[in-house]
């Protein structure tokens, strides 16, 4: 018997297998049921079996007095939780509101920045390829396009919390006629995300969706890499607005400081520097050791010389 216990007036005995037994699962059955072979099984032993029931908190015994104290440290310790989470709650929106008061002062900013933006040349296009996680999303063709990207902004909405819009205004160019598209990020009354975008007019052959796809279905026999799809796919994508990075990517990192991704240097041309610098060194290091030899030379036709000179004074004295 590896156990005794009481249950509805009756001492139980709970029968554990051999060692050796497979499939034991650790539970015991009902009374004087038939177990499979492997599992425990509790058996009547009777009423009169020496068998001491589990200890119970009496109403007025220490434990009992332990349990009520506990119980009521939860239901303060919840009580103190409600009151962090209303200020987090007041917190949040002083920060909006916040937030609301210096989108304001910031627009005529953002306006001034845009206008001297107008003035560099593939500024934009610049910025999303030198930035780590928008360049994974563009193809050769996707560049060619964005260089005819103009002007970006990020407008958020009046309500904080119900979403934003990005902006991209586009000269006229070979492969849609959209002078602008858009994309919109909002929160229903419920709290779901959703998003909507402007129709891309692609102009006759031009759409780079379609022919990134294309293109991967032919190339992923051949290779296992796949390319990255269009970076105008995002317009059409509204699987899952909630996890939309690029947007997410595009409002709080490249928009508030675009001129930080302008200015990255271009990773090839480090690499092309440091090996100039490394053939300059090379080419510093061969002359050295060619002016070493020259000095060593030198040297040798000196030590030539004067033996020379001893010899022909030799001659002379024994002349």
């Amino acid at each position: 018997c590896f156990a005794a216990f009481w249950s509805r007036g009756s001492c139980w005995c709970l029968l554990l297998p051999s060692r050796a037994a497979r499939g034991w699962s650790g539970a015991f059955s009902e009374a004087d049921g038939a177990r499979p072979t492997g599992e425990p099984r509790a058996t009547r032993i009777g009423s009169g079996c020496s068998c001491f029931p589990l200890p119970t908190c009496g109403p007025n015994s220490p434990c009992a007095q332990r349990e009520k104290e506990q119980q009521e440290a939860i239901e303060h310790i919840d009580e103190v939780q409600n009151e962090i989470d209303r200020l987090n709650e007041q917190a949040s929106e002083e920060i909006l509101k916040v937030e609301q008061k210096y989108n304001k002062l910031r627009q005529p900013f953002f306006q001034k920045r845009s206008e001297l933006i107008a003035k560099i040349p593939n500024f934009w296009v610049t910025t999303f390829v030198n930035h780590p996680q928008v360049s994974a999303l563009l193809g050769e063709e996707d560049e060619e396009a964005l260089h005819y990207l103009t002007r970006v902004e990020v407008t958020e909405f009046e309500d904080i919390k119900s979403g934003y819009r990005i902006d991209f205004y586009f000269d006229e160019n070979p492969y849609f006629e959209n002078k602008v598209l858009s994309k919109e990020f909002h929160l229903n009354e419920s709290g779901d995300p959703s998003s909507k975008s402007t129709e891309i007019k692609w102009k006759s052959g031009k759409d780079l969706t379609k022919r990134s796809s294309q293109t991967q279905n032919k190339a992923s026999r051949k290779r296992q890499h796949e390319e990255p799809e269009s970076f105008f796919t995002w317009f059409t994508d509204h699987s899952d607005a909630g996890a939309d990075e690029l947007g997410e990517v595009i409002k709080d990192d490249i928009w508030p400081n675009p001129l930080q991704y302008y200015l990255v240097p271009d990773m090839d041309d480090e690499e092309g520097e440091g090996e100039e610098d490394d053939d300059d060194d090379e080419e510093e290091e061969g002359l050295e050791d060619i002016d070493e030899e020259g000095d060593e030379d030198e040297g040798e036709e000196d030590e030539d010389d004067d033996e020379g000179e001893e010899g022909e004074e030799e001659e002379k004295c024994v002349s």
